[in-house]
């Protein structure tokens, strides 16, 4: 069964004229619940995160400033949401969802998280929409509790995950991978173990071919035990942030081809759900649905 996790405090308001969409949060559940692809069954309200698995990953330091609404204005400015208590619950609560389906994928095979993919969370500050980092706390969790031994982390959104690189940068246990625009966010780029820099307007035959190819190297050398998917669609043309040429296809093609890889190997997968900022909610909606229609039609 296809386990996803969901929150109310998910669409959690910003004040007027914030660009992050937050209301993709509520409408991409009511899509799949109107569709067929998910009953309410499917979905799972995640508890909060304990203050040791967020240390796992998070400087001590850094997570009294979290929860004491400390930040600097200038460390508020650098997250890009105006920190308050609602927005740090709000947080421990998607990366606890992605700790949970993590338990899920393994029991069913992949598990998915409707918010998710905060892959710039750095392991001491706040960065591009991203406070705390799910991918890198549930992996740690994993590995902490000697669940798996090796992850690889498909980072797909069109922004480095550059959060996450930093984060693994001295463990090998966690294999980085990160395809994403080369002249885009951020403008500093940290090291993954493998970046792949894509050029201004890469459409789908040049980005699928890439993927696949990289793909198929990854499983074979680094023989993981776990993938972490970051599935953003901002590498769609119609992305305000993205630059990238994908069409829709493209986009489901490209998560067709990570979770086909997945079920093929053997490999329990997470997706999260990371950005998406087309001008047009729908396009950000049926590109997100996707990755749903096609973890239930691939795995059940």
């Amino acid at each position: 069964m296809l386990r996803i996790a969901w929150s109310e405090i998910y669409n959690h308001p910003l004040p007027e004229g914030h660009r992050f969409p937050m209301e993709k949060y509520d409408l991409l559940p009511q899509q799949l619940l109107h569709e067929g692809t998910a009953t309410e069954i499917n979905f799972f309200k995640p508890r909060k995160l304990t203050e040791a698995e967020i240390l796992s990953t998070h400087d001590k330091s850094y997570w009294h400033k979290l929860k004491t609404i400390s930040l600097s204005k200038k460390e508020e400015r650098k997250s890009g949401f105006p920190l308050s208590e609602l927005i740090v619950e709000r947080e421990i609560t998607i990366n606890a969802g992605t700790v949970q389906a993590a338990d899920y994928a393994l029991e069913y095979g992949v598990a998915m998280n409707i918010a998710g993919g905060t892959h710039h969370a750095y392991t001491d500050r706040a960065e591009g929409f991203c406070f705390l980092n799910d991918i890198a706390i549930a992996a740690n969790y994993l590995l902490n509790d000697k669940k798996v031994k090796q992850i690889l982390v498909v980072d797909l959104d069109v922004h480095q995950g550059n959060g996450t690189a930093e984060i693994f940068q001295e463990d090998h246990r966690v294999f980085t991978f990160s395809m994403h625009g080369e002249k885009n966010y951020p403008l500093h780029k940290e090291r993954s173990d493998l970046d792949v820099g894509l050029r201004d307007g890469t459409n789908d035959k040049t980005y699928l071919s890439l993927l696949d190819r990289h793909l198929k190297k990854l499983v074979s050398e680094v023989q993981p035990n776990f993938i972490f998917f970051q599935s953003g669609v901002d590498v769609l043309a119609t992305d305000k942030l993205g630059r990238l040429g994908l069409t829709m296809d493209g986009c489901k093609k490209r998560d067709e081809m990570v979770l086909k890889t997945a079920y093929q190997n053997n490999i329990p997968l997470v997706a999260s759900m990371g950005g998406g900022y087309s001008e047009k909610i729908k396009d950000i909606i049926e590109a997100h649905a996707n990755t749903y229609r096609l973890a239930q039609e691939i795995y059940f």
